[in-house]
């Protein structure tokens, strides 16, 4: 069974561990993504953000960040699944908390960046309603390539 929780000052090395693997492996680390990986009480949680965890026999298996850009607007970022726990729905199942958690707290959009190599993460993000759009001019991540936008509905 697995089990998604917010964050937990205990698993902030998990956080960074895992967004290690594919931001290194796709050589995509940049100093920005460092400062939400070190200091994610700081970067995500204290602006009004969340990080979730997914959790196996205590083990952090997956992990998933809301990021509170404006009180409407929220980002879905570092998502990160271990590549043995990958191919069975977790990154679905945490993407779609982060999008329950933004619109549980009033927003009406959430977006995320990406990168075009990124083509099992981004093809998620389509299923999940998830719309491309230009890169915006200010763009905090130097290497992203792609923008999507989900724009949130009441719950039914």
């Amino acid at each position: 069974m697995i089990e998604v929780i917010e964050f937990r000052p205990e698993f902030r090395a998990d956080f960074e561990r895992l967004n290690r693997i594919w931001l290194e492996g796709h050589g995509l680390l940049e100093p920005v993504d460092l400062e939400h990986l070190q200091q994610p009480e700081h970067h995500i949680l204290e602006p009004g953000g969340q990080v979730f965890f997914a959790l196996q026999d205590s083990t952090v298996i997956g992990t998933c960040a809301a990021i509170r850009m404006s009180p409407a607007h929220f980002e879905l970022a570092k998502l990160s699944v271990d590549p043995e726990a990958r191919g069975h729905g977790l990154g679905r199942r945490l993407c779609e908390v982060v999008i329950d958690y933004a619109r549980d707290a009033g927003a009406t959009e959430v977006t995320l960046t990406s990168h075009t190599s990124l083509t099992s993460a981004i093809r998620l993000y389509e299923s999940l309603g998830f719309r491309h759009e230009p890169l915006p001019a200010d763009i905090r991540y130097e290497t992203a390539n792609v923008f999507m936008r989900l724009t949130l509905g009441p719950t039914s």
